[in-house]
């Protein structure tokens, strides 16, 4: 089996992180993966918003508690990292575009031995007033939907979770 097969069957999400820190390369490198993404058209409608800084971090989390309706919960489950991915709402595609962002970011995660997770609500969270100030402070300028948080981290010693069986009945030919 390929590398690349092998990465895809052993990958999970992740909501457990020790405290230390993703490397700024780590986090390059990750990003890169992201950026390589297929799009529509090749139009490459897909931004990435790393977070890094503590209290940008808490806040961004704490928005994203208040859309479900669960104030004081960490719905980043302690990651360090945040990458935030947002696409170009004029791009037909932006949608897919910045899904297959999502899961290239999450494989070159798992790569490098950092766990990940999809955690959903970038939408509400950055069409809110102060989710459009956090993009215009990062220099992101334009119509932007939010597609995902990538919450990224150090996976805390016994946490990876085991793959569930695959379910039948999935899959349809026409030959």
């Amino acid at each position: 089996m390929s590398e690349v097969l092998e990465k895809i069957r052993t990958r999970r999400s992740i909501r457990q992180f020790t405290d230390e820190p993703v490397s700024e390369e780590q986090i390059n490198t990750i990003i890169e993966a992201g950026l390589y993404a297929a799009s529509g058209m090749g139009k490459q409608a897909p931004v990435i918003l790393a977070i890094t800084n503590k209290e940008i971090r808490d806040e961004v989390s704490a928005l994203n508690a208040a859309v479900m309706g669960r104030e004081g919960m960490d719905p980043f489950y302690g990651a360090p990292c945040v990458l935030v991915v947002l696409a170009d709402k004029s791009v037909p595609t932006e949608v897919y575009d910045g899904s297959l962002t999502m899961g290239n970011m999450m494989l070159a995660a798992h790569d490098l031995g950092l766990g990940s997770c999809w955690i959903h609500r970038a939408k509400q969270v950055f069409e809110s007033e102060r989710g459009k100030e956090i993009l215009k402070q990062a220099g992101v300028e334009g119509d932007y939907e939010g597609i995902g948080n990538l919450i990224l981290g150090h996976i805390a010693e016994g946490t990876e979770p085991k793959a569930a069986a695959r379910k039948d009945g999935r899959v349809f030919f026409l030959r």
